[in-house]
């Protein structure tokens, strides 16, 4: 296993960066085993490291770090029930290339390939469609090594209630090692695009989110723009671009999230009527994409967000005040806000546990100050019962988390029970949790 002195780590944003003593890259279980037990033996932290997308400091420490970079792909594969054992430390993308090879996919994605599934699963990550949870949604089993270096398979029917606890920890537990996921026969999507004003959108909301298999939209601030996106599965051929049509769509796609930055620097009223025009560029759109690459969108700009879950009856209310108070702000940020759908789960620090959201996501450039901006928006979210994505920035601490998730508690004993000393723990988590870190 390789184990050496780190340089500066730093996050997806640039927003996060520490300088841990050590970085291990195990290749095997009985590795990663061995690294938790070197860290616990010596009185140290450990926090294992993904693909570095969350905002929030998850993976702040400046003892140890664990990357399962070198722990990756598909370890076994039940065709027949359209399950596959896969190692935690893999992309969503390659993860999706793998299933295809196969005949197979997963029910539902994020909008973003580029994380671990393990960091995925832990934060609560999703994608959008009224019927589909997050991804911790189509675990079936996971394997968690705890804070002794004891190895642990885990399911509904299998110590069920670890498992519940388990699926969206935060890696707080312990360290997945591998993930059981249902998943479906392979599938193509229509995808279409459209151009709507908030007022429109909000009025058809129901039907917008019952009549399409995915549905989402984003709303350009300072307008009152939306571009709607919606997906529905076809068994047309998959569209083919010529080179020259590859080329426009980058070029519109430049223009629409650069441009509208660097306009917004320079003359913030040129920048709103630059909004208005984005919308219409990317509106009317159609593609027939397969699962693997339907869902995936280009970052083209590094950013800082926030994200609430909300009851979904919570929606026009919310966006109507967000809409005030961001006008009503110093601040001049056109990022598009995007509005996603997710299905309620039983996993208890999922932010969908038990009931159905809608995600409201507001980004803000990664160089300004952010703080300012975020604060009066996490506010109004948490006067309406919202709940953070735990991978985005908040500074709820235990007292306001455990009004809002209804078996904090039982999360926080069988943490305990995996970890009892804090090892997975840093300074972010124990304000989470409520723990000291002695």
């Amino acid at each position: 296993m390789r184990r050496r002195r780190t340089r500066t780590w730093v996050n997806w944003s640039g927003t996060v960066r520490c300088e841990p003593a050590y970085c291990a890259r195990p290749v095997t279980v009985e590795e990663i085993q061995s690294e938790v037990v070197r860290v616990a033996e010596e009185g140290e932290r450990l926090r294992v490291i993904g693909g570095g997308h969350s905002f929030a400091p998850l993976c702040w420490t400046d003892d140890n770090h664990l990357s399962l970079e070198r722990f990756t792909g598909i370890e076994s594969a039940d065709l027949e029930r359209r399950r596959v054992w896969v190692r935690a430390g893999t992309r969503l993308q390659r993860l999706c290339e793998a299933l295809a090879d196969r005949g197979l996919a997963l029910e539902n994605a994020p909008d973003f390939d580029q994380q671990t599934l393990g960091g995925a699963l832990a934060t609560g990550t999703h994608g959008s469609g009224a019927a589909f949870g997050n991804l911790g949604s189509l675990v079936t089993g996971l394997r968690l090594v705890c804070a002794d270096g004891s190895l642990h398979s885990l399911s509904a029917e299998q110590d069920p209630d670890l498992f519940r606890a388990a699926v969206v920890s935060l890696g707080a537990m312990g360290v997945v090692t591998h993930v059981e996921l249902q998943c479906v026969d392979d599938y193509r999507l229509e995808l279409r695009t459209q151009a709507a004003t908030l007022g429109e959108t909000l009025t058809r909301i129901d039907s917008f989110r019952r009549d399409h298999r995915n549905s989402e939209f984003f709303w350009f601030p300072y307008t009152d723009s939306v571009v709607l996106r919606t997906a529905d599965v076809t068994r047309e051929q998959p569209t083919r671009l010529s080179p020259l049509q590859r080329a426009a769509r980058r070029t519109t796609d430049r223009i629409v999230f650069r441009g509208m930055a660097e306009a917004a620097r320079r003359t913030p009223h040129m920048a709103e009527q630059f909004g208005r025009l984005a919308t219409r560029m990317v509106s009317g759109r159609r593609d027939v994409l397969s699962a693997r690459t339907a869902y995936a969108l280009q970052r083209r700009l590094r950013f800082q967000q926030l994200e609430f879950a909300l009851p979904v009856t919570r929606l026009d209310p919310v966006l109507r005040s967000l809409d005030r108070i961001i006008k009503a702000l110093a601040f001049r940020i056109h990022f598009p806000i995007e509005v996603r759908f997710v299905a309620g789960d039983d996993n208890w620090l999922s932010p969908h546990y038990g009931r159905d959201s809608a995600c409201i996501s507001v980004p803000a450039y990664p160089d300004i100050s952010y703080e300012a901006y975020f604060a009066p928006i996490a506010e109004l979210m948490e006067r309406n019962d919202g709940r953070p994505h735990w991978a985005m920035l908040h500074d709820l601490k235990a007292e306001q988390l455990r009004a809002l998730y209804p078996r904090f508690d039982d999360f926080r004993a069988q943490r305990r029970r995996c970890d009892p000393r804090g090892l997975f723990l840093n300074p972010h988590l124990a304000a989470i949790f409520g723990e000291d870190l002695r």
